[in-house]
């Protein structure tokens, strides 16, 4: 079993910057591709960003190209969203997730673990 927590949402003028992190617990991330989503009130759970067990294939949103960075750090058994040039249509609570596989899928239901999800909020 994984349990993820994200971290690092909160309030952000529009430009601005957040970097988000998953850290994972109950055991290691080895093998795992994980993810990242986003659901706006009264929308689907979106697909924002994937990373793939190696690092080595990452996958992201048209909408956050360019803009968002994902990346994992094996020591720390964590996933970071880093968001940079923050819009008002980024707001959402955002998701981390593990899919028991080591390559990255944009796919919601391909995803075995999630984490509680953290409000990013960019004003304008």
């Amino acid at each position: 079993q994984v349990q993820l927590v994200e971290s690092g949402g909160r309030l952000v003028q529009a430009g601005g910057s957040l970097r988000l992190s998953c850290a994972a617990s109950g055991r290691t991330l080895t093998g795992y591709a994980m993810g990242w989503f986003r659901q706006a009130p009264g929308k689907e759970r979106e697909f924002v960003a994937a990373i793939s067990w190696s690092g080595r294939s990452t996958h992201y949103a048209d909408s956050v190209k360019g803009r968002f960075t994902v990346s994992r750090d094996y020591a720390e058994n964590t996933v970071y969203l880093q968001m940079n040039s923050l819009k008002p249509e980024d707001t959402a609570v955002y998701y981390c997730a593990a899919k028991g596989a080591p390559w990255a899928t944009t796919i919601v239901a391909e995803h075995d673990y999630w984490g509680q999800g953290t409000q990013v909020t960019v004003s304008s």
